[in-house]
């Protein structure tokens, strides 16, 4: 009789369970959650947003725009599926347990990233001994480490200040600092808030070491990796509107008005930024030493946080970079595809 319950009660519970689940497909049709800020390499999704390509496409995407560090926290808390990042932040961030796969690069930073002087700062050498303010252990604290390295200069010749990257140009601005580091639009607010001030050192002169790129949980890409590939073909269809020169000026356009830009500032200042398309995933995802591969680009990253004492534990890139999505939309092997 006990038996005969205990079914019939287990029944009635798996039952109650079915009712109150959702089903798989539900489920499955819910959006994409992704994080965006005002890098360029980030803004430009707005593009696909703002003429409804995610639809074409058949993929359900909600956007969500943050100021950066606040995009990383809420990846990391596991609040958004994915997040538009530097490579090398990847790093820092699945340090303090919070892996993520890149799945495509959406560019390297070339010349957008600036270290900036305040009047009288003429080079890194005048900045010895004085304050620099920055995000601690992101991207800009990489790209004042190696400007430091370049001007033959140590890490402890610089006091950090922790300033977030939108606050730098009144930072700049009321004296508290010598020198800021901050990307592109802010860089350029600082520069025109700051009569005097000038970059001392950009990404111009380190190409690649400074790559952007969708970046998605290990649990999002394993669960939903079609609707992904779907994302990684509509980033492509982006790029290639912004590097044609007939719909550039509107791609800037609708860029700029995110960020609250004048469009043809925006479109000038999009040089500082190298969007990479589909050839270029191919070329940038293959394996290398040096800054022309992401490999090499996050070894170095990781020797440098390493130094720094950003993290403890050596970081392995080959966990952070997945370009096999790349792959199956091109339908070529990374390894191969150029040769």
């Amino acid at each position: 009789m006990r038996d005969c319950l205990s079914r019939v009660l287990c029944l009635a519970v798996c039952a109650f369970a079915l009712m109150v689940s959702p089903a798989p497909s539900a489920r499955a049709a819910e959006p994409l959650k992704i994080g965006y800020s005002d890098w360029p390499g980030y803004t430009a999704w707005e593009v696909a947003i703002q003429k409804g390509w995610f639809k074409e496409a058949g993929v359900d995407v909600e956007f969500i725009f943050f100021e950066y560090g606040p995009s990383l926290e809420a990846f990391a808390a596991g609040k958004i599926d994915g997040v538009t990042m530097v490579c090398g932040d990847a790093l820092v961030n699945g340090a303090s347990g919070k892996a993520a796969s890149c799945i495509v690069l959406e560019d390297y930073s070339n010349g957008s990233d600036m270290i900036i002087g305040k009047p009288g700062i003429k080079g890194f050498k005048d900045l010895k001994g004085k304050k620099v303010g920055l995000e601690f252990g992101l991207v800009e604290h990489l790209l004042l480490l190696k400007g430091l390295e370049a001007a033959g200069m140590k890490d402890t010749d610089v006091e950090i200040v922790k300033v977030p990257t939108n606050d730098t140009p009144q930072t700049l601005a009321s004296g508290g600092v010598d020198g800021v580091g901050a990307w592109y639009p802010v860089s350029s607010q600082a520069l025109q808030q700051v009569a005097g001030s000038k970059p001392l050192y950009t990404s111009a002169d380190v190409p690649g070491l400074i790559y952007d790129g969708l970046h998605v949980s290990k649990e999002s890409l394993n669960g939903r990796r079609a609707d992904w590939k779907k994302v990684v073909g509509v980033w492509f269809r982006v790029v290639d509107y912004i590097n044609n020169p007939s719909t550039k000026s509107d791609a800037a356009k609708i860029m700029a008005a995110k960020v609250g830009v004048n469009p043809k500032q925006y479109e000038k200042n999009m040089a500082g930024t190298a969007f990479l398309d589909l050839k270029g995933n191919l070329a940038h995802y293959k394996k290398g030493e040096g800054l022309d591969s992401i490999h090499g680009s996050l070894r170095i990253a990781n020797d440098f946080y390493l130094k720094a004492s950003v993290y403890k534990d050596s970081q392995d890139p080959k966990n952070y970079v997945d370009p096999s999505l790349v792959e199956e939309v091109s339908g070529k092997k990374v390894e191969t595809a150029l040769k």
